[in-house]
């Protein structure tokens, strides 16, 4: 599948800033890639998607979505964000209480032509386990959205903020209890071993956690530029060693990789 291209960044007054430091990079590309496969409606899981920031614009789009969380909280937020818009999203959404290694059992193996998991693996016990249940929920061809915490852009930000000692042992591997970190190495070999093909990595919020708050506050035309430039190195690889989240599209093959 050929990378798909992100759509412009949009007015430097808008939800720029916003939208860097919460995936909005992410979103473009997945829409655009989603779209890539084939009309609408696709059916669409997303694991762990919490209160619909993915899956209401998706459905919104007129796919299916299965929303699979563990939090009854997001459940409320996310079923009051469908409902909020007036394009029928809601009756496109439907959403289960589980975490990702319950998604056997509510999606048949195969079932699904997307799976999104979005900043998932770093809260499962099992990673690995958690990739598996995302491609075997995938038919041959589907595409694997994932996205996760990058081990390289914790040590900068640790080592930005004075917190030398802490980026040090980050980086050896000594101070990194948390499992979900990758660096993209290790995320294209994690999902290798699930059976997934990578067919595009991106850097997302290279800059966005680094930039000091009150610069984006005081410059109105700040926050639109950052979003720009955040687009314009997400799909550049030499950002991905030092990018706060690292995103993978994957494919389930045909056949075994």
């Amino acid at each position: 599948m050929p990378e798909p291209t992100a759509p412009s960044s949009g007015s430097p007054s808008g939800p720029g800033y916003a939208e860097s430091r919460r995936g909005g990079v992410v979103l473009d590309l997945l829409t655009a890639a989603v779209a890539a496969i084939g009309p609408a409606p696709l059916r669409i899981v997303d694991a762990g998607g919490g209160t619909g920031g993915v899956a209401v614009p998706l459905a919104a789009l007129g796919h299916e979505v299965l929303v699979v969380d563990p939090s009854p909280d997001a459940m409320v937020s996310l079923r009051r964000r469908a409902e909020e818009r007036a394009d029928g999203s809601a009756d496109r959404i439907r959403a289960v209480q589980g975490d990702l290694a319950e998604l056997p059992e509510h999606v048949p193996a195969g079932g699904a032509d997307v799976v999104v998991c979005h900043d998932v693996l770093a809260a499962v016990d099992d990673p690995d386990a958690a990739l598996h249940a995302v491609a075997e929920a995938l038919r041959p061809g589907g595409l694997a959205s994932v996205l996760v915490a990058g081990r390289g852009g914790a040590v900068l930000a640790r080592a930005l903020a004075g917190r030398f000692t802490a980026a040090a042992a980050l980086l050896d591997g000594s101070g990194d209890p948390a499992p979900g970190r990758y660096d993209p190495a290790g995320l294209v070999a994690a999902l290798g071993a699930a059976g997934l093909q990578v067919t595009a990595t991106h850097a997302i919020r290279v800059f966005a956690d680094l930039v000091p708050g009150a610069l984006l506050e005081h410059d109105p035309a700040a926050p639109g530029a950052l979003a720009a430039l955040e687009r314009s190195v997400a799909g550049d690889p030499q950002f991905l060693p030092i990018a706060a989240r690292l995103h993978a599209f994957a494919l389930r093959p045909d056949q075994p990789v």
